[in-house]
């Protein structure tokens, strides 16, 4: 690699966590160049910063296109393709999850739904269904909870996030208000 200390380590880590995540590892360390680049890159800037094949680097590309990830961008008097990411890692947050809901949520849900809509003809079939059915709530649950959240602007859902654990404070708070309203009204 072609690339100063510090930018190498992050790109060769994406590169072993991208095989984690599901992607290869050229695909992550394309990606974690293009996230650190100061300018958009050519493939031909990704082949000699990287060391991998031209194939390699256009088939990543196409796969991190394809998940919108990499944004193309053309220079003034270049007629080559080149590509940044989004500047805003939120952005970059948000794609990711809407891929991901796409690709892998919302096929689960489907086949949930449509192995639930069976009839169960025995025992060992009526608990797996009871089963699914548990994990279709969830997953629906959660899938309102995303699309609720994905609404928030920016700022909130920094704060949001900062409440971590803080969160179930306000909410054993709010159970105490609305004991103390109940019991008014019992009383």
């Amino acid at each position: 690699m072609n690339l100063p200390p510090l930018v190498q380590s992050f790109v060769l880590h994406f590169g072993e966590m991208g095989s984690r995540w599901g992607i290869n590892r050229t695909v992550g360390q394309i990606y974690a160049l293009l996230y650190v680049s100061p300018r958009p890159l050519c493939a031909d800037d990704i082949v000699e910063a990287l060391g991998v094949s031209r194939s390699n680097v256009s088939m990543g590309l196409r796969e991190l296109q394809a998940w919108n990830l990499v944004l193309l961008r053309h220079i003034p008097d270049d007629r080559r393709d080149h590509f940044t990411t989004p500047e805003d890692v939120w952005q970059i947050l948000r794609v990711l999850a809407e891929e991901r809901k796409k690709r892998e949520v919302d096929p689960t849900l489907s086949v949930l739904r449509e192995l639930l809509m069976q009839t169960p003809t025995s025992e060992a079939e009526r608990h797996a269904q009871a089963r699914m059915a548990e994990m279709h709530g969830l997953i629906e649950r959660l899938t309102t909870w995303y699309e609720d959240v994905k609404k928030l602007e920016t700022e909130r859902l920094a704060a949001l996030l900062a409440l971590g654990a803080k969160v179930t404070r306000l909410l054993e708070a709010k159970d105490r208000v609305v004991g103390l309203v109940r019991g008014r009204k019992e009383g």
